[in-house]
């Protein structure tokens, strides 16, 4: 709950931009990305017209850095694997085994890159409300349970939905299956992932935008990260729905747009990636 000299903004429950008056004077501004992602909040002196950053030690920095550049690696690699292997399954072989394994790999990528996404979160420096404009470090932790938080509960989202997808990829390894069962152990879990990941950007919307609408902020790198991997998602969906298996033919509602939406949304996963790399401190 904020103070009373605290003005909190966000959407619903979640709080993702928070201002307050320190005792020395002046303005300190949190916001929830900068903060988690560069370690730093803004904090206007008494009568200065711009604002100075804060940053966080250099042990919470060097802890970003590392885990900013360990899952951005991890979406590249994914995203270009899963490319990789719908361009296999439109132009190449189409040999279902090496679609399925080279899926597979990429999945193993975006397992880490999800996991280490919540990391990010749960190790960022926090804020002192109603304190002094600094941030706190914390000690390690592997996990944590903060459904309040709109980061969290994002890559928490996201996170889960790298591991539906890893049942898909998983199950694709099947053989002999009947139509039922292809829809059931495979179509399923893909559509549920891709739900997953509309949810978690949404979400990361939320955070960026400060409300429950999306915003437009083409000069954040931020948002420009947050839209193309949901761009991405929205391509994995669209694919996802084109890969149902009619029963009364046994074919794909349409390969093609299955193939295709796999390959742009895995490249914008990637993009995403390469983009991620330098939102760091």
């Amino acid at each position: 709950m904020a103070h009373p000299d605290q003005r909190a903004e966000g959407a619903g429950p979640f709080t993702t931009r928070l201002t307050w008056h320190p005792p020395g004077g002046g303005t300190a501004v949190w916001e929830s990305r900068p903060a988690r992602r560069r370690g730093v909040l803004a904090v206007h002196a008494p009568g200065a017209v711009a604002a100075r950053r804060t940053v966080a030690d250099d042990k919470a920095l060097a802890r970003l850095r590392r885990l900013n550049a360990i899952a951005a690696t991890a979406f590249v690699v994914g995203g270009a694997l899963f490319a990789a292997g719908a361009a296999v399954a439109q132009f190449g072989s189409g040999d279902a085994t090496t679609c399925a394994s080279i899926y597979f790999a990429g999945g193993l990528f975006f397992n880490t890159g999800g996991y280490v996404s919540l990391l990010q979160v749960v190790n960022a420096p926090r804020h002192l409300p109603g304190g002094e404009g600094r941030l706190v470090t914390r000690p390690w932790r592997w996990w944590s349970y903060e459904p309040t938080r709109v980061d969290w509960l994002s890559t928490f989202v996201l996170f889960t939905g790298t591991l539906v997808f890893a049942v898909n990829l998983l199950d694709s390894f099947l053989q002999g299956l009947n139509v039922q069962q292809v829809n059931r152990l495979i179509w399923t879990p893909d559509v549920i992932g891709c739900l997953l990941f509309l949810i978690s950007g949404h979400l990361a919307f939320v955070e960026i935008c400060h409300r429950s609408r999306p915003c437009l902020r083409q000069r954040s790198l931020g948002w420009r990260i947050v839209a193309v991997n949901q761009f991405g998602s929205v391509l994995f969906m669209v694919s996802a729905l084109a890969a149902y298996t009619r029963p009364a033919t046994g074919s794909l509602v349409n390969a093609d747009i299955a193939n295709w939406g796999t390959l742009v949304g895995a490249l914008c996963f990637s993009v995403g990636g390469v983009l991620q790399l330098f939102e760091r401190p």
